[in-house]
Protein backbone atom coordinates (compact mmCIF):
# COMPACT_ATOMS: atom_id res chain seq x y z
CA UNK A 1 0.00 0.00 0.00
CA UNK A 2 1.36 3.17 -0.86
CA UNK A 3 0.31 5.78 1.56
CA UNK A 4 -0.28 9.43 0.56
CA UNK A 5 -2.90 10.36 2.55
CA UNK A 6 -0.59 12.46 4.79
CA UNK A 7 3.17 13.06 6.23
CA UNK A 8 1.56 12.77 9.46
CA UNK A 9 1.79 8.52 8.67
CA UNK A 10 5.59 8.35 8.70
CA UNK A 11 7.35 6.16 10.79
CA UNK A 12 10.05 7.03 13.38
CA UNK A 13 13.35 5.97 11.97
CA UNK A 14 15.75 3.19 13.91
CA UNK A 15 18.04 6.40 15.07
CA UNK A 16 14.64 7.97 16.59
CA UNK A 17 13.80 4.75 18.55
CA UNK A 18 17.28 4.10 19.99
CA UNK A 19 16.95 7.67 21.13
CA UNK A 20 13.80 7.32 22.48
CA UNK A 21 15.10 4.49 24.54
CA UNK A 22 18.09 5.94 25.63
CA UNK A 23 16.43 8.97 27.03
CA UNK A 24 17.86 10.48 29.90
CA UNK A 25 14.40 11.82 31.52
CA UNK A 26 13.02 13.68 34.88
CA UNK A 27 9.64 15.24 35.60
CA UNK A 28 8.29 17.96 32.66
CA UNK A 29 6.02 19.31 34.46
CA UNK A 30 8.66 20.44 37.28
CA UNK A 31 10.72 21.65 34.48
CA UNK A 32 13.22 18.48 35.14
CA UNK A 33 12.91 16.66 31.72
CA UNK A 34 16.59 17.77 30.33
CA UNK A 35 15.59 15.75 27.07
CA UNK A 36 12.63 18.28 26.63
CA UNK A 37 15.21 21.19 27.67
CA UNK A 38 16.98 20.70 25.18
CA UNK A 39 14.39 20.55 22.27
CA UNK A 40 12.72 23.69 23.57
CA UNK A 41 16.23 25.14 23.62
CA UNK A 42 17.08 24.16 20.53
CA UNK A 43 13.34 24.81 19.00
CA UNK A 44 13.70 28.62 20.36
CA UNK A 45 17.01 28.85 18.59
CA UNK A 46 15.83 27.45 15.38
CA UNK A 47 13.06 29.60 15.14
CA UNK A 48 15.02 32.87 16.65
CA UNK A 49 12.61 33.04 19.79
CA UNK A 50 13.58 33.74 23.28
CA UNK A 51 11.51 30.52 24.10
CA UNK A 52 9.84 27.16 22.99
CA UNK A 53 7.41 24.53 24.52
CA UNK A 54 6.76 21.27 23.76
CA UNK A 55 3.15 20.18 22.99
CA UNK A 56 1.34 16.88 22.42
CA UNK A 57 0.27 18.07 18.93
CA UNK A 58 0.10 21.45 16.76
CA UNK A 59 -4.04 21.12 17.28
CA UNK A 60 -3.10 21.86 21.27
CA UNK A 61 -0.41 24.22 19.97
CA UNK A 62 -2.50 26.49 17.66
CA UNK A 63 -5.36 26.61 20.70
CA UNK A 64 -2.59 27.29 23.59
CA UNK A 65 -1.46 30.33 21.30
CA UNK A 66 -5.28 31.57 20.72
CA UNK A 67 -5.78 31.22 24.67
CA UNK A 68 -2.50 33.16 25.54
CA UNK A 69 -2.93 35.93 22.93
CA UNK A 70 -6.82 36.54 23.59
CA UNK A 71 -9.26 37.29 26.41
CA UNK A 72 -13.03 35.65 26.43
CA UNK A 73 -15.06 37.65 23.90
CA UNK A 74 -12.23 38.46 21.37
CA UNK A 75 -12.06 38.13 17.51
CA UNK A 76 -9.60 36.35 15.70
CA UNK A 77 -8.98 36.51 11.86
CA UNK A 78 -8.32 33.53 10.37
CA UNK A 79 -8.79 32.45 6.53
CA UNK A 80 -12.08 30.17 6.10
CA UNK A 81 -9.95 27.56 4.78
CA UNK A 82 -7.29 27.51 7.35
CA UNK A 83 -6.21 24.57 9.53
CA UNK A 84 -7.51 26.68 12.69
CA UNK A 85 -11.13 27.04 11.05
CA UNK A 86 -11.52 23.98 9.32
CA UNK A 87 -9.72 21.06 11.64
CA UNK A 88 -9.81 21.65 15.31
CA UNK A 89 -13.05 20.89 16.27
CA UNK A 90 -14.18 24.09 17.18
CA UNK A 91 -11.97 24.93 19.71
CA UNK A 92 -10.98 28.22 20.02
CA UNK A 93 -14.95 29.00 20.77
CA UNK A 94 -14.92 25.93 23.00
CA UNK A 95 -12.19 26.65 25.15
CA UNK A 96 -10.80 30.10 24.68
CA UNK A 97 -14.54 31.82 24.21
CA UNK A 98 -13.58 33.45 20.88
CA UNK A 99 -15.08 34.47 17.74
CA UNK A 100 -13.53 33.34 14.42
CA UNK A 101 -13.70 35.74 11.67
CA UNK A 102 -13.16 33.63 8.49
CA UNK A 103 -12.11 35.31 5.49
CA UNK A 104 -12.42 33.92 2.05
CA UNK A 105 -8.78 33.28 0.38
CA UNK A 106 -6.48 35.21 3.11
CA UNK A 107 -3.52 33.76 2.65
CA UNK A 108 -3.08 34.02 -0.71
CA UNK A 109 -3.21 37.60 -3.22
CA UNK A 110 -3.41 40.79 -1.34
CA UNK A 111 -3.51 39.39 2.24
CA UNK A 112 -2.90 43.08 3.58
CA UNK A 113 -5.67 44.39 1.86
CA UNK A 114 -8.25 41.47 2.73
CA UNK A 115 -6.79 42.14 6.44
CA UNK A 116 -7.72 45.65 6.62
CA UNK A 117 -10.65 44.85 5.03
CA UNK A 118 -11.59 42.32 7.77
CA UNK A 119 -10.28 44.21 11.03
CA UNK A 120 -13.19 46.42 12.92
CA UNK A 121 -12.60 49.18 14.82
CA UNK A 122 -13.53 49.03 18.81
CA UNK A 123 -16.90 49.64 18.92
CA UNK A 124 -19.75 49.25 21.39
CA UNK A 125 -21.19 46.41 19.28
CA UNK A 126 -18.28 44.46 18.19
CA UNK A 127 -15.89 42.03 19.76
CA UNK A 128 -12.43 43.14 20.42
CA UNK A 129 -10.03 42.12 17.26
CA UNK A 130 -7.12 41.44 18.65
CA UNK A 131 -5.28 37.56 16.71
CA UNK A 132 -4.83 37.37 13.13
CA UNK A 133 -3.70 33.64 12.53
CA UNK A 134 -1.49 32.40 9.17
CA UNK A 135 -1.02 29.42 8.03
CA UNK A 136 2.89 28.35 6.35
CA UNK A 137 2.56 26.47 4.36
CA UNK A 138 -1.25 26.34 3.40
CA UNK A 139 -2.86 22.87 3.69
CA UNK A 140 -6.02 23.65 1.98
CA UNK A 141 -4.03 26.16 -0.73
CA UNK A 142 -2.33 22.90 -2.08
CA UNK A 143 0.53 23.44 0.44
CA UNK A 144 1.36 26.81 -1.21
CA UNK A 145 3.86 29.27 0.48
CA UNK A 146 3.64 32.77 2.07
CA UNK A 147 6.94 34.36 0.81
CA UNK A 148 9.35 36.20 3.46
CA UNK A 149 8.33 39.83 2.15
CA UNK A 150 4.65 38.76 2.59
CA UNK A 151 4.93 37.58 5.67
CA UNK A 152 7.21 40.96 6.65
CA UNK A 153 3.96 43.28 4.82
CA UNK A 154 1.06 41.63 6.65
CA UNK A 155 3.06 41.35 10.30
CA UNK A 156 3.41 45.36 9.93
CA UNK A 157 0.13 45.69 8.86
CA UNK A 158 -1.09 43.76 12.02
CA UNK A 159 0.81 45.73 14.17
CA UNK A 160 -0.61 49.33 12.82
CA UNK A 161 -3.98 47.43 14.25
CA UNK A 162 -2.95 46.21 17.75
CA UNK A 163 -2.86 42.75 16.40
CA UNK A 164 -1.01 39.96 18.04
CA UNK A 165 0.21 37.33 14.63
CA UNK A 166 0.20 33.74 15.60
CA UNK A 167 1.60 31.39 12.56
CA UNK A 168 0.71 27.77 12.33
CA UNK A 169 3.71 27.07 11.18
CA UNK A 170 2.70 22.97 11.04
CA UNK A 171 5.01 22.58 8.28
CA UNK A 172 7.38 25.88 8.09
CA UNK A 173 10.00 23.65 7.36
CA UNK A 174 8.69 22.75 3.99
CA UNK A 175 8.46 26.50 3.49
CA UNK A 176 11.77 27.22 4.33
CA UNK A 177 12.55 25.12 2.21
CA UNK A 178 10.80 25.83 -0.67
CA UNK A 179 11.48 29.65 -0.47
CA UNK A 180 15.15 28.95 0.06
CA UNK A 181 15.18 31.18 3.40
CA UNK A 182 15.96 30.26 7.11
CA UNK A 183 13.52 29.54 9.23
CA UNK A 184 14.26 32.39 11.01
CA UNK A 185 13.16 35.03 8.28
CA UNK A 186 9.85 33.64 7.97
CA UNK A 187 9.03 33.25 12.08
CA UNK A 188 10.53 37.06 12.58
CA UNK A 189 6.83 38.03 11.61
CA UNK A 190 4.83 36.97 14.12
CA UNK A 191 5.00 37.06 17.61
CA UNK A 192 4.22 33.06 18.15
CA UNK A 193 4.89 30.15 16.45
CA UNK A 194 3.44 26.22 16.01
CA UNK A 195 5.77 23.94 14.03
CA UNK A 196 5.27 19.96 14.09
CA UNK A 197 7.76 17.14 14.74
CA UNK A 198 5.24 14.53 13.58
CA UNK A 199 4.87 15.93 10.11
CA UNK A 200 7.22 15.86 7.41
CA UNK A 201 10.07 15.69 9.91
CA UNK A 202 9.56 12.16 11.02
CA UNK A 203 9.16 12.18 14.53
CA UNK A 204 5.98 9.91 16.26
CA UNK A 205 4.62 12.66 18.53
CA UNK A 206 4.86 16.24 19.28
CA UNK A 207 5.04 19.78 18.22
CA UNK A 208 6.34 23.04 19.20
CA UNK A 209 5.31 26.45 20.50
CA UNK A 210 7.53 29.22 20.68
CA UNK A 211 7.31 33.02 21.48
CA UNK A 212 8.26 35.58 23.87
CA UNK A 213 9.38 34.53 27.55
CA UNK A 214 6.39 35.87 28.73
CA UNK A 215 4.17 33.98 26.04
CA UNK A 216 5.56 30.74 26.78
CA UNK A 217 5.38 31.39 30.81
CA UNK A 218 1.67 32.00 30.16
CA UNK A 219 1.46 29.19 27.65
CA UNK A 220 3.16 26.76 29.81
CA UNK A 221 -0.22 26.92 32.65
CA UNK A 222 -2.26 26.60 29.39
CA UNK A 223 -0.89 23.34 28.10
CA UNK A 224 -1.10 21.64 31.87
CA UNK A 225 -4.73 23.05 32.26
CA UNK A 226 -5.60 21.55 29.03
CA UNK A 227 -3.83 17.99 29.99
CA UNK A 228 -0.29 18.15 28.28
CA UNK A 229 1.90 18.15 31.06
CA UNK A 230 3.29 14.68 30.14
CA UNK A 231 5.46 14.19 32.92
CA UNK A 232 8.57 12.03 31.62
CA UNK A 233 8.07 13.15 28.20
CA UNK A 234 11.94 13.19 26.90
CA UNK A 235 10.78 10.01 25.22
CA UNK A 236 9.14 11.75 22.52
CA UNK A 237 11.24 14.60 22.72
CA UNK A 238 14.02 12.42 22.18
CA UNK A 239 12.56 11.48 18.81
CA UNK A 240 11.73 15.33 17.66
CA UNK A 241 15.71 16.16 18.35
CA UNK A 242 16.44 13.60 15.70
CA UNK A 243 13.76 15.53 13.82
CA UNK A 244 15.28 18.48 13.75
CA UNK A 245 18.19 17.51 12.28
CA UNK A 246 16.37 15.93 9.45
CA UNK A 247 15.02 19.08 7.12
CA UNK A 248 16.74 19.43 4.86
CA UNK A 249 15.52 16.17 3.75
CA UNK A 250 12.31 17.67 2.95
CA UNK A 251 13.50 18.77 -0.50
CA UNK A 252 13.02 15.72 -1.80
CA UNK A 253 9.45 15.31 -0.75
CA UNK A 254 9.16 18.37 -2.42
CA UNK A 255 10.52 16.73 -5.78
CA UNK A 256 8.53 13.64 -5.47
CA UNK A 257 4.82 16.09 -5.05
CA UNK A 258 6.33 17.44 -8.24
CA UNK A 259 7.17 14.10 -9.81
CA UNK A 260 3.67 13.44 -9.29
CA UNK A 261 2.12 16.42 -9.89
CA UNK A 262 3.74 16.11 -13.37
CA UNK A 263 2.61 12.66 -14.33
CA UNK A 264 -1.21 13.40 -12.84
CA UNK A 265 -1.40 16.56 -15.05
CA UNK A 266 -1.45 14.06 -18.27
CA UNK A 267 -4.11 11.48 -16.93
CA UNK A 268 -7.04 11.83 -18.65
CA UNK A 269 -10.53 13.19 -16.17
CA UNK A 270 -7.98 15.02 -13.74
CA UNK A 271 -6.80 18.77 -13.18
CA UNK A 272 -3.58 19.55 -11.36
CA UNK A 273 -2.46 23.34 -11.30
CA UNK A 274 1.57 22.68 -11.07
CA UNK A 275 2.03 26.16 -9.89
CA UNK A 276 0.78 25.66 -6.93
CA UNK A 277 2.28 22.50 -6.25
CA UNK A 278 5.09 23.96 -4.11
CA UNK A 279 5.99 21.88 -1.26
CA UNK A 280 5.07 18.13 -0.69
CA UNK A 281 1.39 18.31 -1.05
CA UNK A 282 -1.03 18.34 -4.20
CA UNK A 283 -4.51 18.47 -5.19
CA UNK A 284 -6.06 16.87 -7.88
CA UNK A 285 -9.34 17.97 -9.40
CA UNK A 286 -11.46 14.58 -10.54
CA UNK A 287 -14.68 16.37 -12.21
CA UNK A 288 -13.58 15.20 -15.51
CA UNK A 289 -14.02 11.43 -14.31
CA UNK A 290 -17.86 12.59 -12.87
CA UNK A 291 -17.19 10.88 -9.60
CA UNK A 292 -17.03 12.27 -6.14
CA UNK A 293 -14.11 11.98 -4.55
CA UNK A 294 -14.91 10.31 -1.42
CA UNK A 295 -15.34 7.16 -4.10
CA UNK A 296 -12.59 8.05 -6.21
CA UNK A 297 -10.34 7.56 -2.93
CA UNK A 298 -12.21 4.15 -2.40
CA UNK A 299 -11.43 2.80 -5.12
CA UNK A 300 -8.07 3.67 -5.49
CA UNK A 301 -7.30 2.25 -2.08
CA UNK A 302 -8.47 -1.00 -3.14
CA UNK A 303 -5.73 -0.74 -6.28
CA UNK A 304 -2.91 -0.07 -3.28
CA UNK A 305 -2.90 4.07 -3.04
CA UNK A 306 -4.24 6.06 -0.14
CA UNK A 307 -4.94 9.79 -0.62
CA UNK A 308 -8.02 11.54 0.90
CA UNK A 309 -10.47 13.27 -0.29
CA UNK A 310 -10.83 17.30 0.98
CA UNK A 311 -13.99 18.14 -0.58
CA UNK A 312 -16.65 16.69 -3.21
CA UNK A 313 -14.12 16.49 -6.48
CA UNK A 314 -10.61 17.24 -5.14
CA UNK A 315 -7.98 14.45 -3.71
CA UNK A 316 -5.02 15.88 -1.69
CA UNK A 317 -2.35 13.41 -1.68
CA UNK A 318 0.81 14.16 0.15
CA UNK A 319 4.40 12.83 -0.07
CA UNK A 320 6.72 12.04 3.26
CA UNK A 321 9.73 10.51 4.35
CA UNK A 322 8.44 6.90 3.80
CA UNK A 323 7.72 7.97 0.09
CA UNK A 324 9.87 7.07 -2.64
CA UNK A 325 10.51 7.89 -6.27
CA UNK A 326 9.42 4.31 -7.06
CA UNK A 327 6.62 4.50 -5.23
CA UNK A 328 5.63 7.88 -6.90
CA UNK A 329 5.82 5.73 -10.11
CA UNK A 330 4.23 3.17 -9.74
CA UNK A 331 1.26 5.53 -7.58
CA UNK A 332 1.23 7.45 -11.03
CA UNK A 333 0.41 4.34 -13.13
CA UNK A 334 -1.92 3.25 -10.66
CA UNK A 335 -3.78 6.10 -10.53
CA UNK A 336 -3.53 6.84 -14.63
CA UNK A 337 -5.30 3.19 -14.60
CA UNK A 338 -7.90 3.71 -12.59
CA UNK A 339 -8.75 6.50 -14.11
CA UNK A 340 -9.31 5.18 -17.47
CA UNK A 341 -11.23 2.01 -16.33
CA UNK A 342 -13.47 5.08 -14.84
CA UNK A 343 -13.93 6.79 -18.19
CA UNK A 344 -15.01 3.85 -20.00
CA UNK A 345 -17.11 3.06 -18.16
Amino acid sequence: MIDLRSDTVTLPSEEMREAMAKAVVGDDVYGEDPTVNELERMSAEITGKEAALFVPTGTMGNQIAILTHTLRGDEIIVDELSHIALYEVGAASMFAGVQLKTIPNLLEGDTVKKLYGAYREPNIHAPRCRLLCLENTFNIGSGTVMPVADMRLVYKAANSMSLFVHLDGARIFNAAIALGCDVKELVENCDSVMFCLSKGLGAPVGSILAGSKEFINAARKYRKAMGGGMRQAGILAAAGLIALKTVDRLSVDHDNARLLAQHLSSVDGLKVDLSRVQTNILLADISGLNMDAGSFVGKLSEAGVKAVPVSSRVVRFVTHKDITKEHIIQASIIIKNLASDILDL
